[in-house]
């Protein structure tokens, strides 16, 4: 008798460890719905397009961005909405990321990278700027507003964040004929410092296109154009995916 109680515990032990095991195994659907929905937005923030106004825009660079966003859309004879020459670029803080040697960095990393203009989370800190372009003219034109982190010679424009500007235009101009591109050359004068605050105009413009090969030339001014900030040119080179992934 008691060896028979003694083996009727055993089996339900055991049955109960299995349900266990299973429903640790395969947990309710619900709990699987709530995981899938919450996943994507840990590992995949949703974007933010960070060309947009915001309270840090000075009133010349919403005039400036009102007069291009004006262009993106224009009302035809009969009164109907149609695309205009120029378009506005949206722009978001983070893109996708490749590790040297082929391999893709992970996706909790690439969630934490930051493109390199957009890693100031604060608004009017670093860098302001939105993008148009204008595929008829080939040429893009940048609204930029220098924040006070990027102070060089106090109370004007690191040199360095205008390099930083002029490549971001410029290749992105580049990425419109041929994606993807990597700069190949930069070169820079520097005509006129720019006072921290200040609204400026960056405009590029296609030069050539020989095979891989893609000639810009820039030019940095002040919002009415009066003014020559900087000037430059540069060479990018269209590359393909097998580049990236080989580190090339």
């Amino acid at each position: 008798m008691a060896m028979c109680l003694l083996l009727k515990a055993f089996h339900r032990l055991t049955a109960l460890s299995a349900v266990r095991r299973t429903r640790l195994c395969h947990p309710p659907a619900c709990v699987l719905s709530r995981a899938m929905v919450a996943l994507p937005s840990v590992l995949f923030p949703k974007r933010s397009d960070l060309s947009l106004p915001n309270s840090s825009w000075g009133s010349e660079m919403m005039r400036l961005y009102e007069h291009y966003n004006g262009q993106c859309e224009v009302e035809t004879q009969g009164g109907q909405k149609q695309r205009g020459l120029w378009r506005r670029l949206p722009s978001y803080n983070r893109s996708l990321k490749y590790a040297t040697g082929g391999a893709y960095l992970s996706k909790i990393i690439q969630s934490k990278a930051r493109f390199f203009t957009r890693h100031i989370r604060d608004p009017g800190a670093g860098f302001e700027y939105v993008l148009f372009s204008n595929k008829e003219e080939k040429k893009c034109v940048c609204i930029f507003q220098a924040g006070h982190l990027l102070e060089g010679f106090p109370g004007h424009v690191h040199g360095g964040a205008i390099a930083t500007m002029i490549d971001t235009v410029t290749g992105v101009h580049a990425s419109l004929i041929a994606v993807p591109v990597m700069t190949a050359n930069l070169n820079i004068n520097y005509r006129s410092p720019i006072l921290l605050g200040s609204t400026v105009l960056i405009e590029s413009s296609l030069d050539t296109k020989e095979g891989r090969k893609i000639h810009t030339s820039c030019k940095v001014t002040s919002s009415d154009g009066s003014k020559l900030h900087t000037e430059a040119t540069a060479l990018f080179l269209s590359i393909s995916v097998g580049h990236l992934l080989k580190g090339q």
